[in-house]
This record gives C-alpha cells, structure tokens and sequence, in this order.
C-alpha cells in the first residue's frame, strides 16, 4: 500500500495528476452545458440530441487507429499540449460563434474535442510509457481511474450546476479555460527527448506504420487476448447499458424515477473502488486483478437481473462499480507492460474502436432483444460476456514475457 503513495512523490505523476484534472472539468462542463443547452434551444429534439452523442463517439472509429500512428511518430508532450491548445482554440470560436447566434456551432466543440483526444489519449499512454517504471504502472494507473472515477459521479453535477447557474457562454468560457490549464500544467514536465522513435519518418509511411501496429498486436498473443477481452466486455456492458430503467419498472415495479436509487450506489462503489484499487495496486498482479474484476462483474450483472428486490440490485451495482476499476486498470497496464514505446500508441488506437465498437452496436440491439427476450435473459448473457471474456485471458497465467511475440509459458 505504502509504495503506491510513493507515485505523489514523482513530480511527473503529480504535474499528470493536475493535468487532468483540468481536463475533466472541461470535458465535463462541456458535455452537459451543451447537452442541455441544445434540449433547450430545440425544446428536446431528439435529431438534435442525438448529434451531441454521434459527434463524441463517432471520431473513435474514424480517428482512433490514426491517432495512435500519429501519436508513435510524434513526440508526446508536444502532442499533448498542442490538443489541449487546439481544444482550448475551438472554444474560443465556438464562443465567438455563439455572439453572433449561430448556436449549432456549440457541437462542433464536442467534434473537434473528440477528434483530439484520439491523437492526445495514445499519446499520454506512450507518455506512461517512457515515464514511470513498469512496477509502478499500475498504481499509477489506478490514480488516474480513481481520478475519472469521482468526475464519474461529481461530473454531471458539475456541468449542470455551471451551466444552469451562469448559461452557455460562461460554461464555454470555462471549458475553454480548464483547457488551456491542463496544457500549462505539462509544460512543466521537461520536453520530449530528441530522437523521437517515429518523428523523422516520411508522411507516405503512414500505411506502412498502420500496418506495423496490425502485425505487431496480431504476432503477440498477449496483446491478442486482452483485445478480445476488451471486445467482450464492451459488447456486455453495451448491451445492459440502457436496460436499467427497465430494472426498475419491470422487476423492481417502481417508478422510471426511482433509477436514482441504483445509480447512488454505482458512483459510490466507483469512487471507492478506484481507491481501494489504488491503495492495493502494487501488491496485486495486474492478470489477476483483471480476472477478479471480470469475475465479480459478471457475477453482479447477472444477478442484477435476477434481483426482484431494491436492496439487492442496489448492493449489485456498488458492487459491479466496486471492481469495475480493476478491469480497466489491470487490462491497461498489462497492454503498457507487454507493448514497446514505439507501438504503445497504434496498440491503444486498434482496442479503443474494438470496445466502443462492441459497446455502440450492443447498444443499437438493446432495445430489439428486450422486446423479444426476458429481462433475466439478457442480463445473463452480459454477464456471460464478461465471463468468456475472463476465460479469454485465463492463458496469461501461463504466459512469461511477450516481447518476442510468442509468449513463453511457465
């Protein structure tokens, strides 16, 4: 426990900490401003609504394998201060859009935000990369979900409180503002060493390296089974991930407003999970921390679905967001532990669609499967999902070192 509060003592980890911090509150009050200012310039259109959603998550599949190339040839503080820059930027027109009522133009920040956080996202891992020792990968990981696990919770709050307290312009203004901290924070890391792996490559190889980083994830089974285990939780979580109202109705018989009451212990089990995690990080192998959170999650959406009482299915959620850190973290630094720095960026461009991918596509069938199948059914089979995704990766436990690409078992 004590050697994960030794990372505070790294002034990277803490200059990163701050960094993000900004960026949260940005990302946050940029969300739900805008979210509610177009229901309340178009009086809840649902075409409007749902392109605040399809200009966040539509990049991912467009701009994340290219991020990735990108953030392999580039150096990373410079990426990621420039997106920050570049962000802070298109705010600022947006706002000067705004003046003069053009009020479309607020999804465009939300567009141009998500297009370069494809570039900055690779980027800050391959930034991890080079910065903080393989041992401490983990709980350095585990800071920054315990970080987004509060922002989780304390997120929407924030972003609607500003945006209902001072309007549209001032939640611009600040979003704005949050950007250009979070970029004036990394400055204070020392610059990227010259030499950079990638940076003197000639535009024309831009294939050549997309091709590189398919070659390199598909030789390295490690790589390969935590992809498809990504794969699998995204098209489990997708799947259950609008069905809660349904939770409440159909097998609670309360009101849709009562959705509140599994909601409350969700954000709580995150942010406590996120700690815990923290706390313990350096003492837990991430393989196993990844099967636990697999295991536990699995468990606790298929009974979920099968709770009849409130009680129950509000002690599943705590749970399930109790262990939801460890998947992400032990899955995340077990790629940072297994991919070179010269790979780290295209790796994480090629798993991002695959989960979002999954996740978006479960989510669209959703709605058909739940008119065609009970509730209990569904919930099972996400939670089978999870599970074949904890068999997926049940050979890392017999797998020591994959740089070669080919694993050695022990």
């Amino acid at each position: 426990m004590l050697s994960s509060f030794k990372l505070f003592r790294q002034r990277f980890i803490r200059i990163v900490l701050i960094s993000n911090l900004f960026s949260q509150i940005g990302i946050w009050v940029r969300n739900f401003a805008i979210l509610l200012y177009v229901v309340d310039k178009t009086e809840g259109n649902a075409l409007y609504v749902s392109l605040v959603s399809v200009a966040e998550y539509a990049p991912m599949f467009v701009f994340s394998f290219i991020g990735g190339v990108f953030a392999d040839r580039w150096k990373p503080r410079k990426t990621l201060v420039w997106c920050d820059f570049l962000s802070a930027a298109s705010v600022g027109l947006v706002w000067l859009a705004l003046l003069s009522g053009i009020w479309e133009a607020v999804l465009l920040t939300t567009l141009i935000s998500s297009v370069l956080s494809q570039f900055s996202q690779p980027a800050g891992m391959k930034w991890f990369k080079i910065h903080v020792a393989d041992e401490l990968a983990q709980p350095a990981m585990s800071l920054l979900q315990t970080l987004f696990a509060v922002f989780m919770v304390l997120g929407p709050v924030l972003g609607t409180g500003v945006y209902q307290t001072f309007g549209i312009q001032a939640s611009i203004g600040i979003t704005g503002i949050s950007f250009l901290m979070s970029a004036a924070a990394l400055l204070f890391v020392p610059p990227d060493r010259p030499g950079g792996v990638q940076e003197a490559a000639a535009p024309l190889s831009v294939i050549r390296d997309m091709k590189a980083g398919i070659r390199y994830v598909a030789g390295r089974k490690t790589l390969l089974l935590l992809s498809l285990c990504f794969l699998l939780v995204g098209l489990g979580v997708g799947l259950i991930s609008p069905l809660g109202v349904f939770v409440v109705t159909e097998k609670l018989a309360l009101p849709a407003s009562d959705l509140k009451w599994l909601s409350i212990p969700y954000g709580l089990g995150e942010i406590v999970g996120g700690i815990v995690t923290f706390a313990f990080a350096s003492r837990i192998a991430p393989s196993r921390l990844l099967v636990l959170g697999l295991l536990v999650n699995a468990a606790g959406i298929i009974l979920t679905g099968l709770s009849g009482m409130l009680w129950l299915a509000m002690f599943a959620q705590f749970v399930i967001a109790l262990l939801q850190p460890a998947i992400f973290i032990g899955n995340q630094t077990l790629v940072m532990q297994h991919t070179e720095a010269e790979y780290i960026g295209r790796v994480t461009g090629i798993r991002t669609p695959l989960m979002s991918g999954a996740m978006l596509l479960m989510m669209g069938l959703a709605g058909v499967l739940k008119n065609k199948f009970p509730l209990e059914w569904i919930y099972g089979f996400a939670g089978l999902c999870l599970a074949a995704g904890c068999l997926a990766v049940l050979p890392l436990f017999r797998i020591r070192g994959d740089a070669s690409g080919t694993g050695e078992a022990v």
